[in-house]
């Protein structure tokens, strides 16, 4: 069996994950990503114990069990590129024998759930509901770069790019499904659904307009009003995809639930954003162990 290179596979000196700091045992198999450091322990405060908590970077991780559940929450950063990071070495941690720098012969499943921020793109999706993510719609092109195009779904895509009138000297919009068995876990009247947009950047990419000129700006408006056999765009941020694109590639399942904290179709942003994070990392909690 080939082995994998130190240059490809980069190990610490004591043997755990480069960016991570993580040995295969830190890990529970149910994963929660958040984006912000500071908000690992606002998960992890409820918890029944704690077994483990590193932090090197932005990557901060703790795990332990609630309700008799051993879970890891773990802080990926904003953006794309970090998902990259952090859902490539979290496969190599359960899938890759990391003495031996070999693949192993039996694929280790792990379920992955967001808790993040978001805008609302729609009216009728108000501040401090929550969102869950049907699919993810990649604006950043991150999956490009892998050997993707299977787990695309084209017909939405292409429907999408005419809608938009995409521009070419951007990267093509993929469109991802998240999990089936998360969604079922995790779904209730309390939730809205839709797809879940990434954009690679806050401002331009999302349509803010400060000092530099965007090259749509109409872009969230035809956003709005995409529709897909009932399916809209419920909200844009930046992680959602290429979580989605990593964990189907590499066999994980993978769910985004998210906090609107803004509407960007009515200008509203939330009075107590904190409020409505905590009320989507208990409800989340709850809904996994049941």
């Amino acid at each position: 069996m080939n082995k994998i290179a130190p240059s490809e596979l980069i190990l610490n000196p004591d043997g755990s994950i480069y960016h991570l700091n993580l040995k295969p045992e830190h890990i529970a198999d149910t994963i929660i990503f958040v984006g912000d450091q500071n908000r690992v322990p606002k998960v992890s405060k409820h918890f029944d114990n704690i077994e483990f908590d590193i932090q090197k970077r932005e990557f901060k991780t703790i795990t332990g069990t609630f309700k008799g559940k051993r879970l890891t929450v773990i802080s990926t950063g904003i953006g794309p590129d970090n998902i990259d990071i952090v859902v490539n070495e979290l496969d190599a941690l359960v899938n890759i024998d990391l003495e031996n720098r070999t693949v192993k012969p039996t694929h280790h499943q792990l379920n992955i759930v967001r808790i993040g921020t978001s805008g609302s793109l729609q009216n009728d999706i108000p501040v401090d509901s929550f969102v869950m993510g049907k699919y993810g719609l990649g604006l950043d092109g991150l999956l490009h770069s892998y050997v993707a195009a299977h787990i695309f779904e084209k017909e939405i895509e292409d429907a999408f790019i005419k809608h938009t009138n995409w521009c070419d000297n951007k990267a093509r919009p993929y469109i991802i499904k998240g999990s089936e068995s998360l969604e079922k876990k995790l779904m209730s009247d309390k939730v809205f659904t839709g797809f879940t947009a990434t954009a690679p950047g806050f401002y331009g990419p999302q349509g803010r307009v400060l000092r530099l000129p965007i090259q749509d700006i109409h872009l969230n408006s035809k956003m709005d009003s995409f529709n897909f056999n009932g399916i809209r765009i419920s909200n844009l941020e930046m992680e959602t995809s290429a979580i989605y694109g990593l964990a189907r590639l590499l066999g994980h399942n993978a769910l985004s639930m998210n906090a609107i904290i803004a509407n960007r179709a009515n200008g509203t942003f939330s009075n107590d954003p904190y409020k409505t994070v905590e009320a989507l990392i208990q409800y989340t909690l709850d809904k996994l162990v049941e």
